[in-house]
């Protein structure tokens, strides 16, 4: 499941990025005013004049922030540009897995440890097996694994809590530290693409025989760009990574606190 969801969100990112690329070389803005001019200028006598009249009839609207972040990233070029885009949508697909993955994970463990309790004490250890088996979650899976153990002792059912709780600590990690590759790869993409740009700059220096900014702009624009773009998508994905390493923190906590407790409930039961 947890495979499928994260395909999906990758074709879906994907789709909408090519998309998107697409939709910035071929602007139907542009297209339409090109087709306006082209159509006013057919069977006419000057037109020069009519060019200039279907500019000054129709201003160009303000760009927004989506179409000026396309130009210039098309304008960064695709090597490098195209990269940090698969580090933004393969940290993005991972990320979400992991979001939706952790908050399914996520249930009330003070009301599972009350029903546990009621349930151990009405229907005995047969019927809190059913009840932990019967509910999703790590905290859960950690219950059963200890209480398969109950009739060894409490200590072995102590021991197979722990095993065990380390082992849903780790599945809940997974697929993290690729989160946290891509964070790192994003803005070294972006530098390497500066210096590039920087010594494609000092390449047209040289050919030109000019250090005059119009020689130089052109290199210098790619390399901050890929910078820029790396950055962007470095911050995305770290704001994503902090909110899940929290939502791991916080499912760990529950777990250690309610395997305490789940321990002292089996130890009254036993008393008894």
């Amino acid at each position: 499941m947890r495979k499928l969801i994260a395909f999906l969100t990758i074709v879906v990112l994907i789709t909408s990025g090519l998309s998107n690329y697409t939709y910035a070389q071929v602007d139907p803005a542009n297209m339409d005013t090109t087709q306006a001019v082209a159509e006013s200028t057919v069977g006419e006598e000057s037109p020069a004049e009519k060019v200039a009249e279907a500019f000054a009839a129709e201003p160009e609207a303000p760009k927004s922030f989506h179409q000026i972040l396309k130009e210039k990233f098309i304008e960064g070029g695709p090597g490098f540009m195209g990269i940090v885009l698969l580090a933004l949508i393969f940290g993005l697909a991972i990320s979400i897995e992991r979001i939706i993955y952790l908050s399914m994970a996520s249930i009330n463990t003070g009301k599972l440890l009350k029903n546990f309790e009621a349930t151990l004490n009405q229907g005995g250890i047969e019927k809190a097996k059913e009840l932990i088996r019967d509910t999703r979650g790590p905290v859960a899976s950690i219950f059963s694994e200890g209480l398969n153990r109950f009739d060894d002792g409490l200590a072995e059912v102590e021991k197979a809590v722990i095993s065990y709780g380390s082992v849903v600590t780790g599945r809940l990690e997974q697929g993290v530290s690729w989160i946290s590759l891509f964070i790192a790869l994003a803005p070294m993409l972006g530098f390497m693409g500066t210096v590039i740009g920087m010594i494609k700059a000092f390449d047209d220096i040289a050919a030109a025989g000019d250090i005059s900014p119009t020689v130089v702009a052109d290199g210098i624009k790619v390399a901050l760009l890929t910078t820029v773009f790396g950055l962007i998508v470095a911050i995305i994905l770290q704001i994503f990574y902090n909110y899940i390493i929290s939502k791991i923190e916080n499912l760990v906590n529950e777990m250690e606190d309610s395997s305490i407790t789940f321990i002292d409930i089996l130890a009254k039961h036993i008393k008894k």
